[in-house]
């Protein structure tokens, strides 16, 4: 199993929130009578599952991992993760400006492009921001801007079900500890329950499917059918380890768009479902 890096550090990353703003009764308000102005309020940016898509720093544009999220509370405190380690950070908001402060933010031993990624979103994330919001519903985009001009994009995304999502794993646990997939295997383990009681999916190598019973917290893994491939050593690792994870009564939860699950003997795993695009 890939020995993890488990600590904690302060890094300034980020958070957010926005207050309703006014419209005066200008040309284009749309007011209906009375040619007196009206008051438009923004539809909120907290309380909402913002799913970060991509960072540009220096003009060049990266792509977020997978996973990587941020949710902000109506006291200005994010959470989430930024595909491999979780964050809590606070900030002051003054209408579309954000004022990062101090973070927390697990520190696991990473892929390494995922470790450059979280690095630059840290060199991001400070001083005052600016947001941006565009569209309208469920699909509305968010751009937060610095003062030098590096900004991280993001999608607001609606929760994810269960079943009919094809849930990524994105990391494993024994216990209380949580760790890194394998190097070289990110994206090479995933898991989809059908509303027949199925699962299916990709263990890291082998391709696999069974039984999964769900009832209330609880899904019950029946004996699971794969192929029968060997890989590299640390596609195996994660194979193995997932098998441990997959096998008779298991608890699980869903916070929004992330899915764990813990096998009777402690061993566990976390999943994220993929961003939706237009």
């Amino acid at each position: 199993m890939h020995t993890p890096r488990i600590v904690v550090s302060v890094l300034a990353l980020l958070t957010l929130a926005a207050c309703g703003t006014e419209s005066g009764s200008g040309a284009g308000s749309g007011a209906s009578g009375g040619g007196s102005g009206t008051v438009r309020t923004e539809p909120p940016l907290t309380g909402v599952h913002w799913t970060v898509s991509s960072l540009t720093v220096d003009g060049r544009k990266t792509p977020a991992p997978a996973g990587a999220h941020l949710v902000i509370d109506t006291k200005g405190r994010a959470t989430g993760s930024l595909g491999c380690n979780r964050f809590t950070a606070e900030a002051r908001v003054d209408g579309a400006k954000v004022t990062v402060g101090p973070a927390t933010t697990t520190e696991m031993g990473c892929e390494r492009d995922v470790q450059r990624f979280e690095e630059a979103l840290g060199r991001a994330f400070r001083g005052e921001l600016q947001a941006d919001t565009a569209g309208s519903g469920e699909r509305r985009t968010l751009a937060l801007t610095t003062a030098r001009g590096d900004s991280v994009a993001l999608v607001e995304q609606p929760p994810a079900p269960l079943t009919g999502t094809a849930w990524k794993v994105t990391g494993l646990t024994s216990g209380s500890t949580a760790t890194s997939l394998p190097p070289g295997t990110d994206g090479a383990a995933h898991l989809t329950f059908g509303e027949d009681g199925t699962v299916r999916g990709g263990l890291g190598c082998n391709s696999f499917h069974g039984r999964a019973t769900v009832s209330g917290s609880t899904i019950t893994f029946g004996p699971l059918a794969s192929t029968r491939k060997m890989c590299p050593g640390p596609q195996m690792e994660l194979e193995r380890a997932l098998l441990r994870v997959l096998e008779g009564r298991t608890t699980y939860g869903i916070d929004h768009r992330s899915l764990s699950v813990e096998a009777a003997n402690g061993e566990g795993l976390h999943a994220s479902a993929p961003a939706d695009e237009d």
